[in-house]
């Protein structure tokens, strides 16, 4: 008796050969013609600024959680900076993750942990996701919104006028480590977060699926590898819930709110 197994989705040619390219030219990096001190400093000033400030404390914690309020214009302008990062357009990006937690770890999760590390790292991004026709139905507060429509179509488009504007200011050395280089430790970091933290670490919680709390990811990506304590509350503004699980993105939030910039931030009693 033969079990029927569903297909693969196709692959996506044009993902695949987008982050062969992003890290071929990050090899560039090696060459003494493309290195300086100034650019390695751009790099890792563009991975908070894209990372940390537009992908998790941004894209994350506020567009797709809503574990707090911003004014509209910094709410954009974070927003923004998340689209550097060039992980997909933000309505895009929300919708799946958000079906992510609500099936985390089961078949129809788009980087299922239980089909292997690579898997969920990576080698998901190289087939069409099954589930992007429900992206709809997860982003009834912002699919409409104007500005994340032009994201969502054109976010690869930002990515070539940011990368332009790079060369004119420093060159091939900003150009190879503000885009390529950056872009590879971005998405490393980040995608981590999706399969090392539903391997690695200690669970305090019963999250009913894999995630772990992973110190080291943690470091990281600002605070995003307290990811079980995120999937057991994940709206709370906080990840890092014991007194020494640091949470960078947490900081941020505290130093907007100190400012008067981010309003009904919502948290947890650490246990």
């Amino acid at each position: 008796m033969t079990i029927a197994t569903s297909p693969k989705p196709p692959l996506m040619w044009s993902t695949i050969i987008a982050l062969v390219i992003i890290h071929l030219g990050a090899l560039l990096a090696f060459l003494p013609s493309t290195f300086s001190w100034a650019a390695v400093g751009l790099a890792l000033f563009l991975h908070w600024l894209t990372a940390g400030v537009g992908i998790t404390l941004g894209w994350h914690r506020l567009l797709t959680h809503r574990s707090f309020q911003t004014p509209k214009w910094l709410e954009y302008l974070l927003v923004f900076c998340g689209t550097l990062a060039m992980q997909g357009g933000p309505i895009w990006w929300v919708g799946l993750h958000r079906h992510h937690h609500l099936y985390s770890d089961q078949d129809v999760d788009h980087h299922d942990s239980t089909k292997g590390f690579w898997w969920s790292h990576l080698f998901w991004m190289f087939h069409k996701v099954p589930v992007e026709h429900e992206i709809p139905r997860f982003t009834q507060d912002i699919k409409d919104d104007r500005l994340y429509q032009f994201l969502d179509k054109y976010f690869f488009h930002v990515q070539l006028v940011f990368a332009g504007l790079l060369y004119l200011i420093g060159g091939l050395p900003f150009l190879i480590w503000g885009v390529f280089v950056r872009l590879v430790l971005v998405y490393h970091s980040t995608w981590l977060v999706n399969s090392a933290t539903h391997k690695f670490g200690y669970r305090t919680y019963d999250s009913n699926d894999r995630s772990t709390n992973c110190w080291w990811v943690a470091l990281l990506s600002y605070g995003e590898g307290w990811h079980n304590n995120h999937h057991t509350f994940q709206y709370s503004a906080r990840h890092g819930l014991k007194w020494w699980e640091i949470d960078a993105t947490w900081m941020m939030i505290r130093i907007l709110q100190a400012l008067g910039l981010a309003r009904k931030v919502k948290l947890v009693e650490k246990s």
